[in-house]
């Protein structure tokens, strides 16, 4: 059975009173309980971003979110003006406060389908059926890691993806970096911003796929090139202290390079599906397939936006909070000229 949590603000009853204060005007949302003008779907920082600005706004919005939060591995978020060091959960559970001030409710739950009518009718696991006038697409997405033995149970505490995340924190430890592409180059040539004490294990890319460039590079930065495949990590005392080599066939005979920080870039896969299904337009880029999206994160889709990682790869948690605040912004504005502009046709 999925959980039903619902948040609301101690000025619920009158966040959503239209400006105008009739039926019709700014602001209103008819069609009963399970009517919004705003469904924003995904609760992170882009999501709840955007639903702070539509409550501000006083329209009627409702936030669905599955909980699944990106960076709940990492122990705290950095680069955040004033936020710097919050760990992801306070920062959430603090969104969520926000929201709640200006009517805005939050229920969890997952939305398994939506569809197009005028409006949006958007289904939810628990059996829900929610009506939105426009429909926010705020699932980001999700990090799939090479498969080697202890990664994902590091994933985020030394198994690290992002040095501006975690750098500072990691500094001048003995860093790896786990080649999955040839790419792998400049996360490479990054970390040492970070560290002067650098290996890079090629893994899954052969040396053939190093250009002259890339070595005179590594070369330059003091990074080791090691060859061969990574079988394990190597942890004692819940610390990592070490990258095993495949040797022989075997992982038990590998070499051993003691490490205390390893950096990977998983790959990336949007949370995107959702948009596909409603028509909005795509486009494949080096990070996955993306939907195609203006300045403000409308799609080609009327009335269908994505913001976060739903709308593209590099987005940091500041970045992703813009992109939901600018969606929001726009958003209120679309809503408020097609009111007007229906109010003048009558």
């Amino acid at each position: 059975m999925t959980e039903h949590t619902t948040n609301t603000g101690r000025t619920e009853q009158t966040g959503h009173a239209g400006r105008s204060g009739h039926a019709g005007g700014p602001g209103h949302a008819p069609g009963g309980a399970d009517a919004y003008e705003v469904v924003v779907v995904g609760g992170g920082a882009a999501g709840l971003s955007a639903a702070l600005v539509l409550g501000r706004a006083r329209r009627r919005t409702l936030v669905v979110d599955a909980g699944e939060p990106r960076n709940a591995p990492a122990a705290h978020m950095q680069g955040y003006l004033s936020r710097d060091g919050m760990s992801p959960a306070e920062f959430l559970a603090t969104g969520r406060e926000e929201i709640a001030r200006y009517g805005v409710e939050l229920v969890r739950d997952r939305v398994v389908d939506a569809t197009r009518d005028g409006g949006f009718a958007v289904a939810l696991a628990g059996g829900r059926t929610v009506r939105a006038r426009q429909l926010v697409v705020a699932t980001g997405l999700k990090d799939e890691l090479p498969p080697v033995e202890g990664l994902a149970e590091r994933f985020g505490r030394d198994v690290l993806h992002c040095p501006y995340c975690h750098g500072w924190e990691v500094r001048d430890q003995a860093f790896g970096v786990l080649a999955t592409s040839p790419m792998s180059v400049h996360q490479a040539l990054m970390v040492t911003q970070w560290s002067k004490d650098v290996k890079l294990f090629l893994h899954t890319v052969g040396e053939a796929e190093l250009s002259d460039e890339d070595l005179r590079r590594l070369a330059a930065a003091g990074v080791d090139v090691v060859p061969g495949e990574v079988a394990a990590l190597v942890v004692e005392d819940d610390r990592l202290t070490g990258v095993r080599l495949a040797g022989g066939g075997t992982a038990a005979d590998g070499t051993v390079h003691a490490r205390q920080v390893l950096f990977v870039a998983p790959r990336a896969v949007p949370r995107t599906g959702l948009l596909a299904r409603l028509g909005a337009e795509t486009t494949e880029t080096p990070f996955g397939r993306y939907p195609v999206v203006d300045g403000r994160g409308l799609t080609t889709v009327p009335g269908l936006w994505a913001a976060g990682n739903a709308s593209g790869f590099a987005e940091q948690v500041v970045n992703a909070a813009s992109r939901g605040y600018r969606a929001g912004a726009a958003i209120n504005g679309e809503l408020l000229t097609a009111d007007l502009d229906a109010a003048v046709r009558v």
